[in-house]
């Protein structure tokens, strides 16, 4: 059974140049990898003005990442894993009893 969901693959030049999923790719990943540095410096941030103002910027980053990576699914560049449902009723459940467990 196949479990990958994604698009038709739209072709780009092979060979040593850069074509267009290789930049998006690239792209992606540092708009992930600046995500989670805005994050950090939310909780670091020593007034609420600072805070709002880089929880803006974190927003459209978020945004853009979220744009890039549709972009790059639309043209068939990432796919995704269709999970089982037993898999998320596991996790699901396990989840619960984490919780129940923080709550005491």
């Amino acid at each position: 059974m196949n479990n990958k969901i994604s698009n038709p693959k739209v072709e780009v030049p092979k060979g040593m140049k850069l074509n267009d999923k290789d930049h998006l790719g690239d792209l992606l990943s540092s708009l992930k990898c600046i995500e989670k540095d805005y994050v950090v410096t939310m909780t670091e941030a020593s007034n609420e003005h600072l805070y709002q103002s880089y929880y803006d910027m974190f927003l459209n980053i978020a945004t853009m990442q979220r744009e890039v990576f549709e972009l790059m699914f639309q043209k068939g560049w990432y796919s995704l894993e269709k999970a089982e449902s037993m898999k998320i009723d596991e996790k699901a459940q396990m989840l619960g009893v984490e919780l129940s467990d923080l709550n005491g």
